[in-house]
């Protein structure tokens, strides 16, 4: 029953929905483990315990929906609770049962929060830009670059996309590249047209998409609408983008926020953005191995078995971090304070707060790689010394041996230099969102 409705919340309710489903099948999973375990065999020796379990489950899904999306939760919960007030009737000489499956059902649902914890509905908070964006309506003005090549949300083609973008902003330029053709290039001539006509840029894709758009609106001086097209949209997601409809609305309302741009300087004077993560080592390889299972086991497991499979494959090498010589299976660097803390950081609270946010996990402590298991596996990753964390504005890297990878929003970069510096470009960008979310089921 309640893979059913996991399944129906995580195709009806969006991004949301599946992060809601999930929660609660996972909350589902250790409710029943709990009750087959723990609870009946200790209470069989006296009579059998059918109705624990069943309580439990359902209350684990409501409790574990409700606890990442309020507004899906509720939907449940009258389920859960006619279920567990008709095993309260059909129990009446053993209402404790009922009971004790009501108290696993909300336990297992608040452990979930210590392996995978609760992202906010709100957005990242930011402050007004420095120039006001212009209120663009029907999107007159806006000139959309739409990246088919960025694996689009759910399956939708490029001819959907530009077709309901259409809808939404009638009079908004859009272009989509044909083969051959440089999205960059493209991106650079978009902006160009909407700096002529004091109008502003849209970017549809994923994370690489948005990356190149914002470093070339940061430069040209013109804002930034990002469309939550992409396989991957986390930029989108921290600034409340959930839709296309959010974005539109933003863009015909003028109303907008300032970002910092996180960026990396070679010695030779090159410069690398990013909106979201820089990372070396297998960082990169993590992320795409834990992202590509989520969706089917959910996020912790997901970490669990990517973290393995990396670390089975992968090699730390050295690194001057501040001119200290570090042995590193990896380090992160966040374009501004990620939660949760530990060792899988997935969204953030502040879009202009100044700092850097560093992860390093050490690869010289003796052990490190069984340690670094076992601490994810207990959620006690954030206390082991096999991580180092940081919030900075500055940082100075050399790799001294080995050859790391450099991902920038994880997009793996070339890079000819082993020396960066990595600092941030404050309130650098003007991003589009609503001004107060299109909360539906509010």
């Amino acid at each position: 029953m309640w893979g059913g409705a996991a399944a129906v919340l995580g195709a009806a309710g969006g991004r949301t929905g599946r992060r809601a489903a999930l929660r609660g099948a996972g909350a589902v999973a250790i409710a029943s483990a709990v009750t087959r375990a723990v609870a009946r065999p200790a209470v069989r020796k006296v009579r059998p315990l059918p109705a624990a379990g069943r309580v439990a489950s359902a209350v684990a899904f409501a409790a574990g929906a409700v606890l990442e999306a309020p507004r899906y939760g509720l939907l449940a919960a009258p389920a859960a609770a006619g279920l567990t007030a008709a095993r309260l009737r059909g129990e009446e000489r053993h209402p404790g049962d009922v009971a004790a499956g009501v108290a696993v059902g909300l336990g297992a649902a608040v452990i979930t929060a210590r392996w995978w914890p609760v992202k906010p509905e709100a957005p990242a908070a930011a402050a007004p830009p420095r120039r006001p964006a212009p209120a663009l309506p029907e999107g007159a003005g806006l000139h959309i670059v739409v990246n088919p090549s960025s694996g689009l949300s759910r399956g939708a083609d490029a001819d959907t996309v530009t077709d309901g973008l259409r809808t939404l902003l009638p009079k908004a330029g859009i272009t989509v590249p044909e083969e051959g053709q440089d999205l960059r290039d493209l991106i650079e001539r978009a902006a160009r047209r909407a700096k002529l006509e004091d109008g502003a840029l849209g970017a549809c894709g994923g994370d690489g998409t948005v990356n190149t758009a914002a470093e070339i609106a940061a430069r040209v001086g013109v804002p930034l609408a990002v469309f939550p097209g992409g396989t991957f949209n986390h930029f989108a997601m921290d600034l409340g983008n959930q839709t296309m409809e959010d974005v539109a609305r933003a863009v015909r309302d003028g109303d907008a926020v300032s970002a910092d741009i996180g960026r990396a300087r070679t010695r030779g004077g090159t410069e690398k953005v990013f909106l979201n993560t820089f990372s070396l080592g297998v960082y990169t390889d993590l992320v795409r191995a834990r992202e590509e299972l989520e969706a089917r086991i959910g996020k912790w497991p997901a970490l669990v078995v990517g973290l393995a499979k990396v670390l089975a494959q992968g090699s730390p090498a050295t690194i001057a971090v501040n001119g200290r010589p570090r042995r590193l299976w990896l380090l992160f660097a966040g374009n501004g304070v990620y939660h949760p803390a530990g060792f899988a950081p997935t969204y953030r609270t502040q879009l202009d707060d100044g700092l850097l946010d560093v992860r390093a996990v050490d690869g010289s402590a003796p052990l490190a790689r069984t340690r670094l298991l076992l601490a994810v596996l207990t959620g006690t990753l954030h206390t082991s010394r096999v991580l180092s964390t940081a919030q900075l504005r500055g940082l100075r890297l050399e790799v001294l041996s080995g050859d790391p990878r450099f991902a920038y929003d994880g997009e793996v970069a070339e890079v000819a230099e082993r020396s960066l510096v990595l600092d941030k470009r404050p309130r650098a960008v003007t991003v589009y969102r609503p001004a107060e979310p299109d909360r539906w089921l509010a």
